[in-house]
This record gives structure tokens, C-alpha cells and sequence, in this order.
């Protein structure tokens, strides 16, 4: 095995399993998944460490990897099927839709807040970040039936949280905590302060 290999395979069995992630599709795409391709070359020894992992040099926003178990209990959690269209949100260097893709039927990525509303709606939207608003125009893209899962931040401690959208009404349930960088877009304003 190649040294990024069996750091793959340690992070796999080190951060991934121990964290109650048993879905196999899971598992196999982050085996797979070359995660130092992801980032940039100066920090590929980096890769598989338990950390938000800076990715977006020279960029105007700050882009991460986030943590992977943190996307992996987040993947589980959303229950993706084969038949899934599936948005990514802050996608970064591609890394999280590069592992949904392994088990999805299709994956968009978008950089942004307001998402991709030319490709919606989807079954599920994974936020490659957290975010400190409501995301609205996110619970706008979703089919019937369909999840969106990330971080949310809009108090501590900050929780990793499903949202099911069902007859057009939305329900939400915190899944566990996690702390994530701020996706760029979904900071709460600064409030008038006297």
C-alpha cells in the first residue's frame, strides 16, 4: 500500500467506523476517494487528519474540507439512494461530491448560498460547511420528501441537523454536534449595535 493508501484506510477505520457510520457505500467511496487530490499540493500530508482543512488559496472566500467523519455521519444521516439527485453546497475542491458520487445518481455542486434553483429540485442537499441563517432558498430546492443536512450554527453549540421536506412543510431534527467553518454566504449579520 501507498502512504496516502493506508492513510485513507486509517482514517476509514481511525475517524469513519468509530463514529457510527456502518453504511458500507459510505465506507467504500471514502476508500476510494483519493482525499489528497482534493487539496493543494503543500498540504496533501494533511489530508487524512481529523480537521476542517483549508483548501481555497488564493480564493476571495475561504473554501474546507470538513472534517470526514463529520461528513460521513452527515451522509448516513441523509439516507442517499442510488435513484438520488443530490446538491452540494460549498463544495470546495469537490471532495464531498467526489464520495456522493460513488452511491448517487447524479451530484451538482454549487459554491454558493442561493444553491443551483436550474437543477432543482433535489432529493438531497449536503452543506460541505455550517451556516448561521436559515437557508431558505435551500429548503426551496428540495423535492417533496427530500433532505437537506449540514451544520447548523445559529447557536452553540453548533449541531449537525437533518430537514425533511414533507407537503411543503419542513421539520428538522439535530443529529449530533459538530463544529465546521462557516460556509461563505450563510454568516448571520452583524447586528446594529449602539
Amino acid at each position: 500500500m501507498s502512504g496516502f493508501s493506508t492513510a485513507r484506510q486509517k482514517m476509514v477505520d481511525g475517524q469513519v467506523r468509530p463514529s457510527d457510520v456502518t453504511d458500507i457505500r459510505i465506507i467504500d467511496a471514502m476508500l476510494a476517494v483519493p482525499r489528497e487530490t482534493f487539496v493543494p499540493e503543500n498540504k496533501r500530508a494533511l489530508a487524512y487528519l481529523d480537521l476542517d482543512l483549508e483548501v481555497g488559496e488564493g480564493a476571495s472566500e475561504k473554501q474546507f474540507l470538513i472534517q470526514p467523519a463529520v461528513l460521513a455521519k452527515m451522509l448516513q444521516a441523509a439516507e442517499i439512494k442510488e435513484t438520488d439527485n443530490v446538491l452540494v453546497v460549498g463544495c470546495a475542491s469537490g471532495y464531498a461530491a467526489a464520495v456522493i458520487g460513488k452511491f448517487a445518481r447524479q451530484v451538482h455542486s454549487a459554491t454558493g448560498a442561493d444553491g443551483d434553483p436550474a437543477r432543482a429540485p433535489f432529493d438531497v442537499i449536503v452543506l460541505n460547511g455550517a451556516t448561521e441563517v436559515v437557508p431558505q432558498k435551500l429548503y426551496g430546492q428540495l423535492r417533496d420528501g427530500g433532505r437537506l443536512v449540514g451544520v447548523f450554527a445559529m447557536s452553540q453549540p453548533q449541531r449537525a441537523t437533518i430537514v425533511t421536506r414533507s407537503h411543503g412543510d419542513f421539520g428538522n431534527r439535530a443529529l449530533f454536534d459538530a463544529a465546521v467553518p462557516v460556509l461563505p454566504g450563510m454568516e448571520r449579520l452583524p447586528a446594529f449595535v449602539f
